[in-house]
């Protein structure tokens, strides 16, 4: 299967090495998309760009960006003038360091794409593929992409180089600011934790991305099936609030639940070759 077409090209650079590259999506997106109908009669919503001096429809040839400075006071900027903030190095990621996978928390990547050799960018591209393989390494780096500067990791997959863009530190939510409830809870016993490092350990698996699907993209499109037939659909009661109970009791109750394997969802079983050396993990998907 052919490579999606690039949706950006540009250069690579650690030290003094130049390698072209294109940019394309790793993920497509399979959600199921719904389009916005008059609830009386049917009928398709339109959404159009108006202008509220001149009370009209504007092309999108016409329309510019512009940010609020004060209170109903505009800088107004045209394409060209947004990108003199790129600068000469619009079109190269610059590794700055190279860091352990290990070392970066998943919540800072954001989207994930591959990188393909550029215009004479063969060798060069092959000879930094293997560099990051065998040193099992990730390169830090930034560029701008869509009118934004997106901190990003280089690293090797299997065949080729993956690209995922990151968020600033600036953009991470601290823990601090998480609502934990009011109160102070009752701290977990040692038979608690115990037990819960047992279910733990007796879900143990290697992750197969393979062995997990969208049922609810599966439910929605049966739902969808049988309205188009002309069943009624009848919404379901809606979920019992949660209540207290004795934790241990629903901990050992799980654990005898998963050793039968009845009544829930299980991750495959580990593989029995799962100590030896992994290959590297596939692009994470996005938001």
């Amino acid at each position: 299967m052919p490579m999606p077409r690039s949706l950006w090209n540009g250069t690579v650079a650690f030290g003094l090495v130049r390698v072209p590259v294109k940019l394309h999506s790793a993920t497509e997106s399979k959600k199921i998309a719904f389009r916005e109908r008059h609830s009386s009669d049917g009928a398709a919503i339109e959404h159009r760009r108006v202008c509220v001096k001149e009370d009209k429809e504007v092309p999108y040839s016409e329309i510019i960006k512009g940010y609020e400075v004060a209170s109903g006071t505009y800088v107004v900027l045209s394409k060209e003038e947004i990108a003199v903030a790129e600068g000469p190095q619009a079109r190269v990621v610059e590794i700055e360091h190279f860091v352990s996978v290990d070392e970066i928390d998943p919540v800072y990547y954001e989207r994930s794409y591959y990188l393909s050799p550029g215009k004479l960018g063969d060798e060069s591209y092959r000879l930094l593929h293997a560099a990051l393989q065998r040193s099992d390494r990730v390169g830090i780096g930034r560029f701008v992409f869509h009118n934004k500067a997106h901190l990003v990791a280089v690293r090797a997959l299997e065949d080729v180089i993956a690209l995922h863009t990151m968020r600033f530190a600036d953009e991470i939510v601290a823990e601090a600011e998480v609502e934990m409830g009011e109160g102070t809870p009752k701290e977990p016993t040692k038979l608690e934790v115990d037990t819960a490092e047992l279910l733990i350990a007796q879900l143990d698996s290697s992750f197969q991305p393979e062995s997990y699907s969208d049922t609810y993209r599966d439910a929605l499109m049966a739902v969808i099936e049988r309205k188009a037939r002309g069943e009624a659909i009848e919404a379901p009661d809606g979920q019992p609030p949660a209540r207290k109970g004795d934790l241990l009791a629903v901990l050992e109750a799980s654990l005898k639940g998963s050793r039968g394997g009845k009544g829930r969802s299980r991750a495959p079983s580990k593989p029995a070759a799962s100590k030896a050396k992994r290959k590297p993990a596939r692009a994470r998907g996005g938001h």
